[in-house]
């Protein structure tokens, strides 16, 4: 058996090499598919943000990899770790901000379904005072739901929903 000290002083074999390199392409790629606002607010270098640009503007996809190489090399050159940080917390708040609406399309759903308890426990969220204007929402989204008509005040419940639950405490 080898020493274990013997392995750390060898370079990383080819496929590890390889490896790392498909995974500085991939988070090129991550980079080039940002939208354009969140991509500004990255710490990014001028000439990989130079290069992410050029990249964007090219829309046939075998002229894309030449591109996704390139990148990748530029990234070879600095500490990807604040981008991949950056791009993490990006997707936290996704994840987050997908849940919330998951909780409040619930609310509705159950409000709709007009759960005796649904409402009690929304009164004590949101305060008794609020339910008279979501009572009138619910009312006419079930009349829009039963007349196979659009559902705008199923979209004006879940709007008032998110507000009032947003500004509930806990």
């Amino acid at each position: 058996m080898g020493d274990p000290q013997d392995d750390a002083d060898e370079p990383p074999s080819k496929s590890e090499l390889k490896r790392q390199s498909r995974d500085l392409q991939d988070l090129g790629q991550a980079l080039v598919d940002l939208p354009a606002a969140e991509f500004d607010a990255l710490p990014v270098p001028e000439d990989l943000r130079d290069a992410i640009v050029a990249a964007r503007r090219i829309t046939s996809h075998g002229a894309r990899v030449r591109p996704r190489l390139y990148i990748g090399k530029l990234l070879r050159n600095i500490d990807p770790e604040p981008i991949r940080e950056a791009l993490a917390n990006r997707a936290e708040v996704d994840r987050q901000r997908v849940r919330r609406e998951h909780t409040i399309e619930a609310w509705r759903d159950r409000l709709l379904m007009d759960e005796p308890a649904a409402w009690t426990e929304l009164a004590a969220r949101v305060g008794a005072d609020n339910l008279p204007q979501l009572r009138s929402l619910v009312r006419q989204a079930r009349a829009e739901r039963d007349a196979a008509r659009a559902p705008s005040a199923a979209r004006q419940l879940f709007r008032r929903l998110r507000d009032l639950l947003a500004a509930a405490p806990g």
